[in-house]
């Protein structure tokens, strides 16, 4: 993950529940009171997130010390403690939220990863995520996407060039579109273009794009695509992509499957934070 913008957004994060001060425990909580407490994750679950939840508390001045129980990645069947903290018991409390909200989310896209994945067992299929990720969030959340097993696409639009719908439009077609990326990016970026159809496959594949993407395609018209190109070019399928309909794309033959909802439908996962008195 980019530990940069990382920090970036936990410094938002940390001004928008903090605000002015934390008045609850700044009016109840002794200024050098020592606490040590526990994270649980409360359900089956991926694991990912426990480095950001340090850096949350380190952006606190690194007066709490984290020791972990579990790693990222690591897959639990049910309520499990996943870190133990000790220090500062007034930045515990005040840094509780943020830190949670971060291992959350970051579990929950993991373990929705994980569930996709396994949908792909006996093809050789890869499940791609997208750019449909939360503003500001999306180095975490592809970051979440690979703790779960998946590969990530795209980071942003500088990363390679993706000719879609409307560029083509917009271009006079795929020839064109190509024709013109190529001309200003030489070899020094790979070009994917989007097709929509058959035909277009097949201008697509007269053009020297270095890899197709194949756009809501029902399962047997992939079927017809993987054996007309017939190795070709890499072939991705992209649009309509569920936990139901994910086993028969990956069974089409298809080399990739992109799947926004890895980040814009996974759920948050269950978790919280218990003082411990030993």
């Amino acid at each position: 993950m980019n530990m940069g913008l990382t920090r970036d957004l936990i410094r938002l994060a940390l001004r928008e529940d903090i605000g002015r001060g934390d008045c609850t425990t700044e009016a109840i909580i002794p200024t050098k009171l020592q606490a040590m407490a526990t994270v649980y994750v409360k359900e089956a679950a991926i694991v990912a997130g426990l480095p950001v939840m340090e850096a949350v508390f380190e952006e606190l001045g690194g007066q709490v010390r984290i020791a972990h129980l579990v790693e990222d990645g690591q897959e639990i069947s049910g309520k499990t403690a996943v870190c133990r903290m000790t220090g500062s018991a007034r930045h515990i409390l005040m840094g509780e939220r943020t830190a949670l909200n971060f291992l959350s989310r970051l579990t929950g896209i993991a373990t929705f990863t994980r569930m996709a994945v396994r949908e792909l067992v006996g093809t050789h299929a890869k499940l791609l995520d997208t750019r449909k990720t939360t503003p500001g969030w999306r180095s975490l959340e592809k970051y979440a996407v690979r703790t779960g097993g998946g590969y990530n696409h795209r980071f942003g639009l500088d990363d390679m060039v993706l000719i879609k719908d409307n560029h083509i439009a917009l271009s006079g077609g795929i020839r064109q579109a190509v024709a013109r990326a190529r001309a200003k990016v030489g070899l020094a970026q790979k070009i994917e273009v989007e097709v929509d159809t058959l035909r277009q496959l097949q201008e697509a594949l007269d053009t020297d794009a270095d890899m197709i993407l194949l756009d809501n395609m029902a399962p047997d018209v992939l079927r017809e695509a993987v054996q007309l190109v017939a190795g070709r070019v890499p072939l991705e399928a992209s649009g309509n992509v569920n936990l139901e309909t994910l086993a028969k794309v990956a069974q089409s033959g298809i080399d990739y499957i992109s799947m926004g909802a890895l980040t814009h439908s996974a759920t948050s996962v269950d978790v919280g934070l218990d003082i411990v008195f030993e």
